[in-house]
């Protein structure tokens, strides 16, 4: 398995323990994959994900507490619609709460704060 490979599974991993009702950001799957220093490429394989995907990817947002367009303005109303189906406020440019919705990485815990 080639390195870009190795990546994208372990991002998919961290990608798939963020619980119903939580948000991470991209800084934080990328620490949680191993790769700290690859936000940006968090978000390029969550981008390249197959449509149908039972990835939650919709809870991966920016760090500072909002979901980016990334240039396609219907994806991030879907990420939005998704978020708000699980409970979690979003208000309509994609801004949410961090401290009330972000996840901390304890499997214990879906709202245990927000760190990353």
């Amino acid at each position: 398995m080639d390195e870009r490979e190795t990546f994208r599974e372990a991002v998919c991993r961290a990608v798939a323990q963020v619980p119903r009702g939580s948000v991470a950001s991209y800084g934080q799957i990328a620490w949680m994959a191993g790769y700290p220093r690859r936000p940006r490429q968090v978000g390029m394989v969550l981008k390249g994900l197959p449509e149908g995907t039972d990835l939650p990817w919709h809870r991966i947002v920016s760090v500072k507490g909002y979901v980016p367009s990334r240039g396609r303005w219907w994806g991030a109303m879907l990420q939005i619609q998704r978020l708000r189906d699980e409970g979690i406020d979003v208000d309509d440019a994609g801004n949410l709460d961090l401290g009330r919705f972000g996840w901390n990485g304890d499997q214990s815990s879906s709202r245990s704060g927000f760190s990353r």
